[in-house]
């Protein structure tokens, strides 16, 4: 049996997902994950004032039960209730774990099966490393004798080739990062994305960063969100996530990220690589 566990904890993964009141998004994102077949669990992270009802409960697991293949273990699907309204919700430790990997994902984010196999794949290389899809950049703004840096979005990485960060709404890291993120990181980051409720990701970038001193993997692969714009859609959305950067450097006494211009491309699938 011990055996069995030790080949879960390092051939698959929990796929950790995150939702708010969009219970229609929610089957969607179950529904496609479960047809995975690296999947060994779903972890819903439920932040809302009311716990999730029987009935969606029985319809995920249902859904589950429907996607598998022929003679293949459904996986589990557990919610983790949470009594309040917190970014940090997303990055506590889960009791339980079967597996070293997370796949965390937010509820309207999708890519195939296949893609998040390679990407998987790609993790299995750099255990320590997060390998994501959504890339992001800091810049340095002015060099003084307290550095200042401007957070760079999707259009700057686009531009330039190079990134520093790729967002935890949709990318593979460690278990481990989640019982550092909750214990071992101050707790006035945590704080910070609680009040502002914004930059969570940031704050397990500079984690991750500060703990292997490189880079994340950006993995190409095809994104569909399903939902409605979110909040780096909003304005001041740039601004505040730079004000978010600032504030971590102080923290962390510097600044732990690491740019690269590494793209891991699956070559079985590019014509020009």
């Amino acid at each position: 049996m011990r055996n069995f566990r030790d080949w879960i904890s390092r051939q698959r993964y929990t796929v950790l997902v995150n939702t708010w009141k969009r219970e229609d998004l929610l089957k969607k994102s179950v529904a496609h994950y479960a047809s995975c077949k690296g999947v060994d669990a779903f972890r819903v992270v439920w932040s809302e004032p009311e716990p999730p009802s029987d009935e969606l409960h029985l319809s995920l697991l249902e859904t589950i039960a429907r996607r598998q293949r022929r003679g293949s273990r459904a996986p589990e699907l557990h919610f983790d209730v949470n009594l309040e309204d917190n970014l940090n919700n997303r990055f506590k430790p889960i009791t339980g774990l079967n597996t070293d990997a997370v796949f965390s994902v937010d509820d309207d984010v999708l890519v195939s099966c296949d893609t998040m196999e390679f990407a998987f794949n790609v993790w299995l290389s750099a255990r320590d490393s997060m390998v994501g899809f959504v890339p992001r950049m800091h810049w340095l703004q002015s060099k003084g004798q307290t550095p200042t840096y401007r957070y760079g979005g999707w259009w700057s990485v686009w531009w330039t080739g190079s990134y520093s960060m790729v967002l935890s709404k949709i990318a593979f890291f460690h278990s481990k990062y989640l019982e550092l993120y909750t214990y071992q990181m101050p707790q006035s980051i945590r704080s910070y994305v609680a009040n502002e409720r914004n930059c969570e990701d940031i704050a397990m970038s500079f984690l991750v960063a500060n703990v292997t001193k490189a880079p994340p993997i950006w993995v190409k692969g095809r994104v569909v969100e399903i939902g409605s714009s979110g909040i780096s859609s909003l304005t001041g959305h740039s601004h505040r996530r730079s004000r978010c950067l600032n504030h971590f450097v102080t923290l962390f006494e510097g600044m732990p990220l690491v740019p690269s211009s590494v793209k891991a491309v699956n070559s079985k699938r590019e014509w020009f690589w």
